[in-house]
C-alpha cells in the first residue's frame, strides 16, 4: 500500500512539473479561458440575457472538452512511448495503478486548476442580480468530475497508441461519441428507429445526460455515481493494460 500511494505521489509530481516546466500548461490555460470566454458571452450573447446565472457558461463545458481533455492525456503514455522511457519505468519496482492514478490526478488538477481560474465569473454573475448559486456549485462540482471522465478515456487511448498525435485523435472522437449519446437529436433518432426506451438507455451513458441535470440544480447522485465509475473503469483497464504489457516483457 505504501509503494501505491508513493507511486502516485512520485508520477502526479513528475507530470504536474513537466506541464509548468513546458509553455504546455500556460497556452492549455490560455487557451481554455478564450474559447470558453467567446463562447459564453459572446456566441451565446449572456448580457442581452439579462439572467444572472451561468448557464450559457455550463452549455459549452462538454462540447470544449471534447477537444481540450484529450490533448491534456494524449501524452501521459504516448510519450513515454516515443522517449523510449516506458520500458524503464515498467521495470522499476513500482505499483503501475499507482503511476497510472497519478498521471491521471495531474491532468486533472491542471484541469481543476483551469476550471478555478474561472471562478470570479461566478462573483460576477452574483453582483448582477440574485443567483441560484446552488446550481452553479452544482455544476462547478459536475464539470469537474466530468472533465475528470474525459480525461481517464484520453489516458486509456494513449496507453493504447505509441503516438500522441493518434492518441489525441482518437480521444476526441471517443469523447464526441460519449458526448452526443445524450444529445438530444442522436436520441430522438434512435428511439424512432428503436422505441423510446432505446434512446433513453443510450442518453444514460452519455456525459452530456447527466451534466444537463445539474445544470437544473439538481444533485442525482447517479450521475456523480457515474462519473466515478466511468474514472476508475478507465483508470482499472488502463492498470490491466500496462500491467500486461510488463509482463510480456
Amino acid at each position: 500500500m505504501e509503494t501505491f500511494w508513493n507511486s502516485i505521489k512520485t508520477a502526479w509530481r513528475r507530470e504536474l512539473w513537466s506541464y509548468f516546466a513546458s509553455p504546455l500548461a500556460y497556452v492549455f490555460m490560455t487557451l481554455f479561458l478564450l474559447l470558453v470566454s467567446v463562447f459564453s458571452w459572446e456566441l451565446s450573447r449572456f448580457f442581452d440575457t439579462g439572467a444572472a446565472d451561468l448557464t450559457p457558461f455550463f452549455y459549452w463545458h462538454p462540447w470544449l472538452y471534447i477537444l481540450f481533455m484529450p490533448a491534456l492525456s494524449m501524452r501521459l503514455w504516448a510519450d513515454e512511448a516515443e522517449a523510449g522511457t516506458a520500458e524503464l519505468l515498467l521495470s522499476l519496482p513500482v505499483s503501475l495503478s499507482g503511476i497510472v492514478t497519478g498521471k491521471f490526478l495531474a491532468a486533472w488538477s491542471l484541469a481543476g486548476i483551469s476550471l478555478a481560474l474561472t471562478l470570479p465569473w461566478w462573483l460576477a454573475v452574483n453582483l448582477l442580480g440574485p443567483a441560484d448559486n446552488a446550481a452553479i456549485g452544482l455544476s462547478y462540482m459536475l464539470s469537474l468530475l466530468m472533465a475528470g471522465g474525459y480525461i481517464a478515456l484520453g489516458l486509456l487511448v494513449s496507453a493504447l497508441t505509441p503516438s500522441a498525435v493518434l492518441a489525441f485523435v482518437m480521444g476526441v472522437v471517443f469523447a464526441f461519441m460519449i458526448t452526443i449519446a445524450g444529445w438530444p437529436l442522436m436520441v430522438g433518432a434512435l428511439s424512432e428507429m428503436l422505441g423510446p426506451a432505446a434512446g433513453e438507455t443510450l442518453a444514460q451513458f452519455s456525459f452530456l445526460t447527466h451534466f444537463e441535470t445539474a445544470q437544473r440544480g439538481v444533485l442525482e447522485w447517479r450521475g456523480v455515481i457515474y462519473y466515478l465509475s466511468f474514472i476508475a473503469l478507465c483508470l482499472t483497464l488502463t492498470s490491466l493494460l500496462i500491467h500486461f504489457r510488463r509482463r510480456s516483457g
